[in-house]
């Protein structure tokens, strides 16, 4: 049975460009559409967000929490295999963008990358969306899981 889903933020539910002035991170460029696909499925799904952002952290915080009520964690890159371990990988689909992302893409039951990930989390998810990251990647994935749920959960 699936139970979560795990999304990395900068790269996925946003472009990855990283905005920087000599103020520090000013703002981080998020899509419209997908919370749309998100609503679809916090019924049906532990939907979690993680970031390794510390510079960012107030903005991704004020998206994902304050406007969508989503949980939002910060997880280093080098413990993010364990803390998403912690979930169960066998319940567990994980979307992420990064080289360290690849590894956890490997291990859940099911990962996902937007199309401009990194070659290595590319090779390891079993699905790519078609749209980039911050550009509907999200929404992608929601719809590209919601045509399978049933199935996955049915065996």
């Amino acid at each position: 049975m699936i139970e979560n889903f795990i999304l990395d933020v900068d790269g996925v539910l946003n472009d990855g460009v990283i905005y920087w002035g000599v103020e520090g991170k000013p703002f981080k460029a998020f899509g419209n559409y997908d919370h749309d696909g998100l609503k679809m499925l916090k019924d049906k799904l532990n939907i979690q967000f993680i970031s390794a952002d510390r510079a960012g952290w107030d903005i991704s915080k004020s998206r994902i929490v304050d406007h969508m009520g989503f949980e939002l964690t910060l997880v280093p890159e080098a413990t993010r295999f364990e803390f998403v371990k912690g979930f169960d990988f066998s319940k567990t689909i994980y979307m992420g963008d990064g080289y360290y992302d690849a590894a956890v893409l490997n291990a859940v039951f099911y990962g996902i990358a937007p199309a401009q990930a990194r070659i290595e989390a590319r090779k390891a998810a079993n699905f790519v969306t078609p749209s980039a990251g911050g550009h509907g990647a999200v929404m992608d994935a929601c719809m590209h899981i919601l045509e399978r749920l049933e199935i996955w959960n049915s065996n």
